[in-house]
């Protein structure tokens, strides 16, 4: 067993060989504070027999429950399919891994990461990629790293490196740098609340020297404990074959770099391909994908040649020219809010439903050993007609899980705090059309729906894919990439924010690193196109509707007394149950006593929320409310005046006149006007229905003051001494009809 040490950011971070995982080609024990990952990478020792395209590589993480010291719920009792929060770090830890194995190494290799304890505030995944990277680098595996990582957050204006967690939630950023030796980036991820480019300048200068201190704690481990590298199996596409394809067909798969047209361009391609596939069959059998390897091959080395040398792309486009934008909301009549965005081929349909509380997403958080409540949440579908394609409807995979995560996170600093907008808010975008940056679509037609709901955003929000072509020294940035310059080029860098500022970044580089200047040239050319892009959004609608849909809930939210809760509820729940279904409404009350009321019908949810406030208010000397006369005394009359509080009107304050009896006046159930002169020192209510009277305008004002002088009631020991009582002295000087 080997381990090695280092502090970072006041915290250690630990890294230890040797003692678990010893049957993995590369297993790590990462701790980091009291929060500890257990990383495994191993691969299959024979290289796949046909050739493959893609380098197969499978990243998984996984939270355990014991983790936080809690068993899972549900039947089972045991951990289930990843939740999305674990997708999402799986897809964090493969971005930055992938592009750093030799590109003829295609071993199946699988990295996993479990989190085995979290202290809630260290957070998983930047312990995750330390860990996963340590595996694969001090293992035989040709892996070209190690990575580094650091998580900048700014917090009151300041900028903090690996925050707490507990401080995240209110941080103004927090961004997750990803890097490799030579202060070369691999990945930026993370959101914000509009900042400035000079802000992610200053984040990444306090990131580097974090990600060189873990390079540099894994390069250690290495020495002591690494195996040496296997060395790739040779090449399975032989020269031969290569030589052969350029010869039949390079100047024809050229040519289809002239196409403008996607579908066209691609459906040229695919004739191209089943031609020299069937020409060269005989010489080549089951040769098929690395045919078309080869033709990819000389497509890609085409279009990077027009880029770098004639800034020339397959559209026709200047490098930082945006693709043609059509806006258009309200293109659905029933439902709360709907946009169409479209930018070239790529086509996002965006709706936006407004909810009560109870529609809240709750996620059960391993790492903060809590459940979380989401208000807001956006969810991105990609169907395979959006391409062409024919291909089972499942649920949501991996990349459809991010992309609805990165556009929901681009739009989270404008939606409205709960107190000022108490709904919650589902985004679905639907991906009608696809040629690159659907996401970033995605980001543009969720504003807009949000704008037609009538949600009160702070400012639209648009987002952007830039690219970039590198050889030798020289690269070209790309504005608003679209599919093919995403797959041919090196890099997918979606930046998504407001006029003010970013909202959200995600880098995706096939490169093995490219240095932060590049990167702030990207944001710079990134931002004069969002404006652009904003410009033809707010032409479209520049402002939040006024009003919510009208088939929309209404929604009130108010707090009460805490001690109020149970009154309101009831034994049971029975006085809650009776409100809902009489008013026709949704109540949802809150532990802190947050009271929210929903319905379509505006004056069902006007009767909910005044009977709720007649639970919970206290009686108040000088106010006039509405009884009902709960019961007749030959003294007086005792009416409800707010559910389960009763006072008494003596019978000379019955009216006007003098009563010979109570029921002269008024009977059981009568509905009374009546004002309350008094709350005695016992808290007993004395009313007066001649004040109310005289107040209403139903009588001449009196100079009587309206107080009872209530005497004990029967059955106490005052009954006794009734001679000496105040009652029954206001009695005695009262003249009888």
């Amino acid at each position: 067993m080997h381990r090695v040490e280092t502090e970072v950011c006041g915290r250690t971070l630990s890294l230890e060989f040797g003692r678990v995982a010893r049957q993995a080609d590369g297993g790590i024990l990462a701790r980091y504070g009291d929060s500890v990952v257990l990383a495994s990478a191993v691969y299959n020792k024979q290289p796949l027999e046909t050739y493959q395209d893609f380098f197969p590589l499978v990243v998984d993480y996984r939270e355990l429950a014991y983790a936080a010291g809690k068993i899972p719920g549900g039947f089972f009792k045991r951990e289930g399919k990843p939740r999305d929060k674990e997708t999402l770090t799986c897809r964090l830890i493969d971005r930055p891994i992938r592009p750093l194995f030799p590109d003829d190494f295609r071993n199946e290799t699988q990295i996993i990461a479990y989190l085995l304890s979290t202290d809630m505030e260290n957070e998983s995944e930047f312990l995750s990629l330390i860990a996963a990277s340590a595996a694969l680098t001090v293992s035989e595996i040709p892996f070209l790293g190690p990575i580094g990582a650091c998580r900048v957050g700014k917090i009151n204006g300041q900028l903090v490196c690996n925050p707490p967690m507990s401080q995240l939630d209110e941080a103004e950023m927090s961004m997750l740098f990803v890097g490799i030796e030579g202060d070369l980036i691999m990945t930026i991820a993370g959101q914000a609340r509009e900042v400035t480019i000079s802000d992610i300048d200053r984040a990444c200068e306090l990131a580097l020297p974090v990600i060189r201190q873990t390079i540099e704690l894994q390069k250690e481990l290495q020495a002591a404990v690494g195996k040496p590298k296997v060395r790739p199996a040779a090449p399975m596409m032989s020269d031969e074959l290569r030589a052969a394809v350029q010869e039949l067909a390079a100047e024809r798969a050229r040519a289809t770099n002239d196409i403008k047209d996607k579908r066209s361009r691609s459906q040229a391609r695919q004739e191209l391909a089943k031609e020299v596939v069937e020409k060269l069959s005989e010489k080549f059998p089951d040769a098929e994908l690395a045919i078309q390897a080869v033709l990819e091959e000389i497509i890609a080395a085409d279009v990077r040649h027009r880029i770098l040398d004639k800034s020339e792309r397959l559209d026709g486009r200047a490098l930082d020219e945006l693709r043609p934008i059509e806006c258009a909301v309200g293109v659905l009549p029933r439902a709360h809010g709907s946009a169409l965005f479209t930018r070239g081929q790529t086509q996002s349909l965006a709706t936006t439903t407004l909810g009560t509380k109870s529609d809240e997403q709750i996620i059960d958080d391993v790492e903060l050993a809590m459940e979380e409540k989401k208000s807001f949440m956006l969810h991105y579908n990609f169907p395979p007609f959006s391409v062409g394609e024919v291909r089972m409807l499942r649920g949501p995979g991996r990349r459809e899980i991010g992309h609805g995560d990165l556009a929901e996170r681009a739009l989270q600093a404008v939606v409205p705090k709960e107190e000022e907008f108490p709904y919650t808010i589902r985004i679905v975008s639907d991906i009608l059309e696809s040629n690159g940056s659907s996401s970033m679509a995605s980001v543009c037609s969720g504003s807009l729906s949000m704008m037609d709901a009538g949600v009160p955003v702070k400012a639209a929000v648009a987002g952007i894919a830039m690219g970039l072509v590198k050889e030798d020294g020289r690269y070209r940035i790309l504005t608003d990439i679209i599919g093919d310059e995403d797959h041919y080029g090196d890099m997918d860098f979606k930046v998504a924010g407001t006029s003010a500022g970013i909202t959200a970044i995600q880098l995706d580089l096939k490169l093995r690193g490219v240095p932060y200047s590049i990167l702030h040239e990207a944001l710079e050319q990134a931002t004069r196109a969002r404006l652009k892009v904003l410009e033809v959004m707010n032409a479209c609608i520049d402002r939040p509707r006024p009003e919510i849909s009208k088939y929309a809930p209404r929604i009130v939210s108010f707090v009460i007394d805490k001690d109020k809760i149970g009154t309101v509820i009831g034994p049971g729940g029975k006085t809650i149950r009776k409100i809902i279904d009489q008013t026709n409404t949704t109540i949802d009350i809150e532990d802190d006593g947050t009271v929210t009321i929903a319905a379509t019908n505006p004056d069902n949810l006007r009767r909910a929320k005044e009977w709720i406030e007649s639970l919970v208010a206290e009686v108040e000397v000088g106010k006039i409310y509405q009884g009902t006369v709960t019961r007749i005394m030959n003294f007086g009359a005792f009416v409800e005046i707010l559910p389960g509080k009763e006072g008494m009107i003596h019978i000379s304050q019955l009216g006007p006149e003098r009563y010979r009896q109570v029921t002269d006046a008024v009977k059981v159930g009568d509905k009374v006007w009546v004002k309350v002169v008094e709350i005695d020192e016992q808290g007993r209510i004395n009313l007066s229905r001649k004040k109310a009277m005289e107040e209403r305008g139903e009588i001449p004002v009196s100079d009587d003051t309206g107080r009872s002088d209530r005497r004990p009631r029967p059955g106490r020991a005052q009954q006794q001494t009734r001679t000496g009582s105040s009652r029954g002295q206001s009695h005695q000087h009262r003249p009888r009809h």
